[in-house]
C-alpha cells in the first residue's frame, strides 16, 4: 500500500521527476546507450525508492521549461537552482550544492571584475530563465541582457560579438574558454548558485517537509558528495554539513 508521503508527493502513483538536459553538471546522456545519468538522476532514484514508487523521468530542454511546466502538473519533483522568482510556485528543499556563476568577456575590453560588467553599453549573453539569469534580471543596473533559449545560443551570441560578456556557471564557462582564444574570465563571481529539490507549492507543507528531511539526510550521509565524485563533475560542491 502506498504511504501517505508518497500519495502527497506522487499522487499518480509514480514519482514524475522533471529533468533539465541543459545543465550537464546534474544530468547527461550516456554516449553509448542514451540513458540519462548524473547527480540529479541518482537523487531521483533514491527518492523514488524511499517513497516505494516507480520513477518516471519527464525530460525538458532547459530549466525554464521545467519551471514553466509546474502549473501544467507534469512533474512532481525537480532539481533546480533555488531562486525567489521560482519559489513563488515551487517549494524548495534546503540547498544541496553550490556553484559559482561568473562572466567571460572579450580580451580587448578593460573589464577586470564581475562588478565592472554591470556597465553602460555592455550586453551580456545569458540563458533565459536560468537561475543566474533570474538573478541578473533582478540586480543589474546598467548592463543589458541578451536572452537566449539555450547556453549554446548564448555562446554563439558572444562569439559573434553581439554581446560583450557571457554569463554562466563557472564549470560550463571553463569548458568553453578553451575554445575561445580571445576571451578571458573576470575576477570573482556575481553570485553563488544553490540547487535544491523543488516540488509544486500546491503539494503543501507535508511534501516540502519530506523533501527537506530527505535532502538533509542525503547530505549528512555523503550521498550527494559521493554522486558528484562518481560522475566526475568539476566545479560542483555538496553543501557542507
Amino acid at each position: 500500500m502506498i504511504n501517505f508521503q508518497a500519495r502527497v508527493l506522487a499522487p499518480t502513483g509514480t514519482l514524475r521527476a522533471g529533468i533539465n538536459l541543459s545543465n550537464g553538471l546534474f544530468t547527461s546522456k550516456d554516449p553509448d546507450n542514451g540513458e540519462l545519468r548524473g547527480v540529479s538522476i541518482d537523487l531521483m532514484h533514491g527518492l523514488a525508492a524511499r517513497l516505494g514508487v516507480p520513477l518516471e523521468l519527464v525530460v525538458h530542454a532547459t530549466p525554464g521549461d521545467v519551471t514553466d511546466a509546474v502549473e501544467a502538473d507534469t512533474w512532481d519533483v525537480a532539481v533546480l537552482a533555488i531562486e525567489p522568482a521560482r519559489a513563488e510556485k515551487i517549494a524548495f528543499s534546503p540547498p544541496m550544492t553550490e556553484i559559482e556563476a561568473t562572466f567571460l568577456v572579450h580580451k580587448n575590453l578593460a573589464l577586470q571584475t564581475a562588478a565592472q560588467v554591470d556597465s553602460p553599453n555592455i550586453r551580456i549573453a545569458t540563458t533565459d530563465k536560468a537561475g543566474y539569469e533570474l538573478y541578473l534580471t533582478r540586480t543589474l543596473r546598467s548592463a543589458t541582457l541578451v536572452r537566449t533559449k539555450t547556453f549554446a545560443e548564448s555562446v554563439k551570441r558572444f562569439l559573434d560579438e553581439d554581446a560583450q560578456a557571457l554569463a554562466g556557471l563557472r564549470p560550463a564557462l571553463i569548458g568553453e574558454i578553451e575554445k575561445m582564444p580571445n576571451a578571458k574570465f573576470v575576477e570573482g563571481n556575481f553570485m553563488t548558485v544553490n540547487h535544491g529539490i523543488g516540488t509544486p507549492r500546491v503539494r503543501g507543507e507535508t511534501a516540502s517537509a519530506y523533501l527537506d528531511a530527505f535532502v538533509q539526510q542525503m547530505l549528512a550521509s555523503g550521498f550527494v558528495a559521493a554522486s558528484i565524485q562518481r560522475h566526475g563533475v568539476r566545479g560542483l560542491a555538496a553543501i557542507a554539513q
